[in-house]
């Protein structure tokens, strides 16, 4: 968990409390009792204000990082191997032995020895999560690993891209090294109850009251961009801009994709998305448009157990349907969306509850039927992620002189738990 996350929810927990405190006030209350209420309530909110201020320099400080690295990475050399004077180190690491074979356009036979072994070797990294990405295809038909730094462009776009697929996004990330399918045990007891027990008598044993379990299944399914053909022309560019070019548009489609699917897949040999697996909690009166009421009456829907001040409690919503209920009004007149305050790390919430846009949901224009909001605990939805994406090149014997680079992905996602996330759908025809 991020260190800004953590912090919010704990902010949402001192929240809470203080709500709760202010709740004890009452017109009977004693005056030396309400007092007090008004101390304690007024230490709890100096502390949900001191949390902000710390959230805050911890995006000042994540902000200024990401410009320094900026910086330092348009100051980096094409060739990080050479040396003032025209000197060589005594050895060449995989990252700049790949440079080379870019250069040679990949013709492993005009590179050096050194580099051409580097290569053969393989791009390895061994460290704690026992990570090795394997050359796509054999040495001699041309094919190695994209050095680690392409990887983590990847990744860092992928995370500004959209909210499913986001390690500090509300839900359940789980993290594999394989791909093997991973069951987990799902249980629906809410209607299950004691009986009144009879003095002396035994107790029944007929099997009546025994818990029904039910399983879900996390399976690891794999996606590719296809393969990207670089000409020459782009080659011969400095090869920083290659990196961030290749890295930014690949990580936009495996991330469109990620997205796509963990929102609407089927489930059915397919990833299961969150918005096709929540069940209706409400259907609007209208196939074109919400109401306010229609948007309480979900939040109702999923029971109050869900409904806490947990962080990862809200709405889901496109971008269109979210501007829409930004023009809604409750019956005193005060518009539903609310403003946050950036600075002090309070979000734009509906109804007080945060909420995440997400482009891949219907809108209000989809059509009968249409799913156009999620509300419910989001951490329910479990995105199981199968190692990182991958990023491999290739010689193109059709495109010649020049080189292919593609990304492949794996993972699935689930609803642990129906009854934590609903829906509210337009109406039927």
């Amino acid at each position: 968990m991020s260190k800004i996350k953590e912090l919010r929810e704990r902010q949402a927990r001192i929240l809470e409390n203080a709500r709760a405190k202010r709740d004890e006030v009452t017109d009977e209350t004693p005056e030396e009792r309400a007092a007090e209420i008004d101390r304690e309530f007024d230490r709890m909110m100096a502390d949900y204000d001191k949390l902000g201020s710390e959230i805050e320099r911890e995006l000042k400080l994540q902000r200024a990082q990401a410009e320094l690295e900026e910086v330092d990475e348009r100051r980096r050399p094409s060739y990080e191997g050479e040396q003032r004077g025209g000197e060589q180190p005594e050895g060449i690491d995989y990252r700049e032995a790949f440079q080379e074979y870019l250069r040679a356009q990949g013709n492993v036979g005009a590179m050096s020895a050194e580099a051409r072994s580097v290569l053969e070797r393989g791009y390895q990294k061994v460290d704690v999560d026992k990570e090795k990405r394997a050359q796509t295809t054999t040495a001699a038909a041309g094919g190695y690993s994209i050095p680690e730094t392409m990887l983590q462009r990847v990744v860092e776009t992928m995370a500004a891209f959209g909210p499913m697929y986001d390690d500090n996004g509300p839900f359940t990330v789980i993290p594999t090294d394989g791909g093997n399918p991973m069951p987990f045990p799902t249980v629906d007891d809410t209607a299950g109850t004691a009986v009144a027990h009879t003095e002396g008598a035994t107790l029944t044993d007929d099997g009546g009251s025994d818990v029904t379990f039910g399983e879900k299944v996390l399976n690891a399914y794999a996606f590719d961009t296809e393969w990207l053909r670089v000409s020459k022309e782009l080659a011969d560019d400095s090869f920083l801009a290659l990196e961030r070019f290749i890295g930014k548009l690949l990580g936009k489609r495996l991330a469109r994709l990620a997205n796509a699917k963990l929102t609407t897949g089927s489930g059915s040999s397919d990833v299961e998305g969150i918005a096709a697996a929540a069940v209706a909690g409400k259907v609007a009166a209208a196939n074109n448009a919400i109401t306010y009421d229609e948007i309480l009456d979900l939040e109702h829907s999923v029971n109050r157990a869900y409904r806490t001040n947990n962080p990862s409690v809200g709405y889901m919503l496109s971008d269109q349907t979210a501007l829409a209920v930004r023009k809604l009004k409750d019956g005193d007149g005060n518009y539903l969306w609310q403003a946050g305050n950036v600075q002090a790390g309070i979000p734009a919430t509906i109804n007080g509850r945060p909420y995440w846009i997400n482009d891949d949901m219907a809108d209000l224009t989809s059509g009968v039927s249409s799913k156009v909001m999620l509300f419910g605990d989001m951490s329910n939805f479990y995105v199981r992620k199968v190692g990182q994406p991958l990023i491999g090149a290739i010689q193109d014997k059709d495109f010649w002189p020049g080189f292919g680079i593609a990304g492949y992905i794996r993972f699935d996602g689930a609803l642990a738990d129906t009854a934590a996330v609903k829906a509210l759908a337009l109406a039927a025809a």
